[in-house]
């Protein structure tokens, strides 16, 4: 085949989450790219993958995109791997993916782990409209602006500034459903869950331990929108309409989605 570049997600904490697929990319690839060759070179050894290996990160990805770049146009395949999860993702990468686009190479993204999605899903708060924020600003201003967002929030964040975050929310709405994920399918994985207000204190005096993902409930807005377009959703199905095609109609003229709508109704 001719060259081309192949994005190989990795696990975020547990080595038995790499998948067949990215085992058989990292084995066949002519050249593996990796923020941390140390940190590439355990998940190898585990499977016992031989691969030539070279640094790709924010200090020399432009310089190695170049380079990477112009092994695929001579017919190279390259595998371009993060420390953990998937490339791009708040990890380096775009630089070396939008010159091989430019260059009209092929770029194959592979499915496999994510910390964004694992906390998104663990959290237990709404999924159908979300945003990630990568890191969270420092600032106050924007953060507290990030923190605003209307509908579900997902973002990483220092666990030294957990408590700092946590009590800025607090202050915007305590009541705000938050989840702290903390160390992703490690070992000491943990969940904790509760108001802005409970999370703020109880993260006051220690920090967390470990690589954290807050997920913030959806804001005063969102609950506002969701509770008018299910009450005209209600009114509806008891003029007789059905359910589904409804749900449907009211999240075209609210912009709900029509899967939340229709779950909400049946939850009552």
């Amino acid at each position: 085949m001719s060259g081309r570049l192949v994005v190989c997600p990795t696990p975020i904490g547990n080595l038995e989450d790499v998948t067949l697929r990215v085992l058989a990319a990292l084995r066949e690839a002519d050249v593996v790219a990796c923020e941390d060759t140390r940190r590439t070179r355990v998940l190898l050894d585990r499977y016992g993958v031989r691969a030539r290996l070279v640094s790709y990160h924010e200090r020399n990805e432009r310089a190695r995109a170049r380079e990477l770049v112009a092994r695929m146009r001579d017919g190279a395949v390259v595998a371009l791997v993060s420390d953990a999860g998937m490339p791009l993702v708040s990890d380096p990468g775009f630089v070396l993916v939008r010159e091989t686009v430019a260059a009209g190479l092929a770029v194959e993204v592979l499915p496999g782990p994510s910390a964004v999605l694992t906390a998104l899903v663990a959290s237990g708060l709404p999924a159908e409209r979300w945003r990630f924020a990568g890191f969270l600003p420092r600032k106050g201003a924007a953060l507290v602006d990030a923190l605003r967002a209307p509908e579900t929030l997902v973002a990483f964040e220092s666990p030294r500034r957990v408590g700092t975050t946590l009590r800025a929310l607090a202050d915007l709405d305590p009541d705000r459903p938050v989840a702290v994920c903390r160390e992703l399918t490690k070992v000491h994985e943990e969940v904790v869950r509760g108001t802005a207000a409970e999370l703020a204190e109880r993260y006051a005096g220690e920090a967390p331990r470990g690589e954290v993902v807050l997920v913030v409930g959806p804001g005063p807005e969102e609950a506002a929108n969701l509770d008018a377009a299910l009450a005209a959703l209600r009114r509806l199905v008891e003029a007789g309409a059905k359910p589904r095609p409804a749900a449907t109609v009211v999240a075209e003229l609210t912009g709900v989605p029509a899967n939340r709508l229709y779950r909400a109704l049946q939850e009552g």
